[in-house]
């Protein structure tokens, strides 16, 4: 970190260059590639000459600073944004620099980010269950990936930024507030706030900036950070056996290089197998931490995420789960679960307002003696998530869930609690949410933005009483 006078020069160099030019967002001239290398390496000689930079020096806590919201300005040539308009779904990396606050780091990777939900509406194809075509909205989801040719560089201690378009969300709180709930229940989760997005000098709107999970993440929440992180794999497959070593470590997002072993989350898949009902509490409380699943269960199952961990969709008679990761805290062999996308938290809460993801059943109940079924107004077929060996194992610990779901009610969804952030965070947004509905055609209307905040709020009343 700067020295005092070394940081006050820094600051008066950049306000006169500040001064002598134009500011990035007023230049609407389109640049080629060969003016973003131009531009890039004159950035570094800058960055040798001046000695340090704040996104070498500070760490993550600046990005995820609740109280602040940052803007970030993505730069590449017209032909690359060209390039990704053309075919998001692709999603393809283009060379591009990334400005934040006088400073720019490049070249970074750049590409559109998502699954089906993420692009409902906003391509040209016409089946939204199969993205394709160019892109129709303003707004996608993006990713930067900060290490784009050097695998240690970094951006505040990160190496990827994850900005949700938010799109299907007219609320603008559901990431945040999600993940804000799993941490303030002691789970393990991304950090999330909202952030401005300008592109090529032009401001595309608010998004959701969102905490990358890899190897940062795990570094960051727990004491051994450096285990294996696995994403969409679970212990037991629908037909209740234990996953071969091969789906393992193609689930592995961390130690891929250094011939990593996945014996423990396997290990632990045997013993959920072969225990009996009577052993199986003894097998959680050996291999987990009890406060955190609990924890993560309560507060899954009263906002709804019901896109997560406890919905098996099934094709045919195979049936999966999504959206959540696994680590393994090795020197004390405890795995943990991690939630993963909160698109589509909160909306199910009173009713089932999305055709496609609600889970038919209550905690811990069976429909259809464990044989898969259609639900919901498109039929979608599920499967009980209680069939599954590991989830009927925490079933069992009602005393222990009824315990955290009253601490979650009276704690983090308490009404005191909510209308604190959600005031704090509504009246951050509310800026940048009319400056989007004023420059584009397509954003959020601010009286439909505020009309879902009051659903919203709804919607966890409706939560807390029940």
């Amino acid at each position: 970190m700067y020295h005092k006078f070394e940081y006050k020069i820094v600051v008066l160099f950049f306000s006169i260059l500040l001064i002598c030019s134009c500011s990035k967002e007023e230049n609407t001239t389109p640049i080629t590639g060969e003016e973003m290398e131009e531009e890039m390496m004159e950035q570094n000689e800058m960055d040798t000459l001046l000695g340090g930079k704040n996104y070498l020096n500070l760490d993550s806590e600046y990005i995820f600073d609740q109280g602040k919201l940052l803007t970030f300005e993505l730069n590449l040539p017209e032909a690359s944004l060209e390039f990704l308009d053309d075919d998001p779904a692709a999603e393809e990396y283009v060379e591009g620099s990334l400005s934040f606050e006088g400073e720019t780091i490049g070249p970074v990777g750049i590409r559109y980010k998502g699954s089906i939900g993420a692009y409902v509406g906003c391509l040209s194809g016409t089946n939204w269950a199969n993205p394709s075509g160019f892109k129709t909205c303003t707004k996608l989801s993006m990713k930067v990936k900060i290490n784009w040719e050097d695998s240690d560089t970094k951006f505040y201690g990160l190496k990827k930024l994850q900005l949700h378009s938010m799109n299907l969300d007219e609320s603008q709180m559901r990431d945040r507030l999600g993940y804000w709930l799993f941490r303030e229940m002691g789970v393990p989760a991304p950090r999330s706030v909202h952030a401005r997005l300008v592109i090529n000098g032009q401001y595309v709107g608010l998004f959701a900036l969102v905490e990358q999970i890899d190897g940062r993440f795990t570094r960051y929440n727990f004491d051994d950070g450096k285990g294996n992180l696995y994403k969409e794999v679970w212990p037991l497959d629908s037909d209740g056996n234990v996953l071969s070593e091969s789906a393992f470590l193609s689930g592995l997002k961390t130690n891929e290089d250094e011939n990593p072993s996945v014996a423990l989350i396997r290990n632990f898949g045997t013993e959920i197998l072969e225990a009996n009902e009577s052993e199986l509490k003894t097998v959680i409380n050996k291999w987990m931490d009890l406060d955190q699943i609990m924890s993560y269960i309560a507060v899954d199952r009263t906002i709804a995420v019901d896109d997560g961990a406890f919905h098996w969709y099934c094709n045919g008679n195979d049936c999966t789960n999504h959206n959540y990761y696994w680590y393994e805290e090795t020197d004390i062999e405890k795995l943990h679960l991690i939630p993963w996308d909160m698109d589509n938290s909160f909306e199910n809460i009173i009713f089932d307002s999305n055709p496609v993801t609600p889970i038919a059943d209550e905690w811990g109940e069976i429909t259809n003696n464990c044989n898969p079924f259609s639900s919901g107004a498109f039929g979608a077929r599920q499967k009980s998530a209680v069939c599954d060996k590991l989830t009927k194992a925490w079933v069992l610990f009602d005393e222990e869930y009824q315990l955290k779901l009253d601490q979650f009610k009276d704690g983090p969804l308490s009404e005191a609690r909510i209308e604190e952030q959600l005031n704090a965070w509504t009246n951050q947004i509310r800026q940048a949410t009319i400056e989007a509905d004023v420059s584009h055609s397509d954003a959020i209307n601010v009286s439909t933005w505020e009309n879902a905040l009051k659903n919203l709020r709804r919607q966890l009343d409706f939560a807390r009483s029940n």
